[in-house]
């Protein structure tokens, strides 16, 4: 099931049609409140998202969304006519798993919804680790930091295992990107620096564990190196 926040209704009837000819099952919402009244009875796969909403904007929804256990890890994909720079950081930094700027095309949008529902449901690696003061379950979806329970969005979790599945491996933000959303990088999608920043934060001290490799980009490691450092 997917959900669909938008209370634009050619926009919202568009783009049900097109998910129901694609295969999936999806219901639309034009406020918040009927959403919010939505999720107590059925949590969806994935919810596509609008920002400019009545009631409340679509990046308070969002937040909310992120604090709550049930919907914290729901892939989640904004749909917004705006796509300023500025914007699309303030989606990621929310919470945002990507990012869709209208007008967008039906095949687009519904690649970039089958490429996170992919990661979504692969089976996760059943393997347990431990860097510092940081543990990562994969297969429990469990992430601890100091011994607290930290709470991350999908892609974020995502972006975690594949660092610390790989420790001390250096990855490129292309590789990242193409990794972890399904894409090429061009240039100048800050997406990966903004999972990286948040992922850092909600971390706490473990989150000095991620390290930025200048000129090259970001690997997790418990040993500190001269071409590398905490943040940036």
């Amino acid at each position: 099931m997917i959900y669909l926040l938008e209370d634009d209704g050619n926009i919202r009837n568009f783009v049900l049609y097109a998910l129901n000819n694609s295969g999936f099952e999806a219901k639309g919402f034009e406020l918040p409140s009927e959403l919010y009244a939505a999720l107590k009875t059925e949590i969806p796969s994935l919810l596509l998202l609008d920002v400019m909403l009545p009631e409340e904007d679509g990046l308070s929804v969002l937040k909310k969304l992120r604090t709550q256990k049930e919907t914290a890890s729901l892939p989640i994909i904004m749909l917004t006519a705006k796509d300023t720079e500025y914007d699309k950081v303030s989606g990621l930094e929310s919470g945002a798993d990507d990012y869709v700027a209208k007008p967008f095309g039906t095949m687009e949008l519904i690649a970039r919804i089958k490429a996170l529902l992919r990661r979504a449901n692969e089976k996760k690696d059943k393997m347990e680790y431990r860097v510092g003061g940081l543990y990562v379950a994969p297969s429990k979806y469990i992430v601890k930091a100091g011994g607290k329970d930290v709470s991350l969005t999908y892609k974020e979790f995502e972006l975690l295992c594949m660092l610390i599945q790989n420790e001390d491996t250096v990855f490129t933000r292309d590789r990242i990107l193409q990794d972890i959303w399904g894409y090429e990088f061009d240039g100048e999608n800050r997406t990966v620096d903004v999972h990286i920043r948040t992922l850092r934060a909600k971390l706490g001290e473990c989150g000095n564990l991620i390290q930025t490799v200048r000129g090259m980009g970001y690997k997790l490691s418990a040993n500190q190196s001269a071409e590398s450092q905490g943040k940036g």
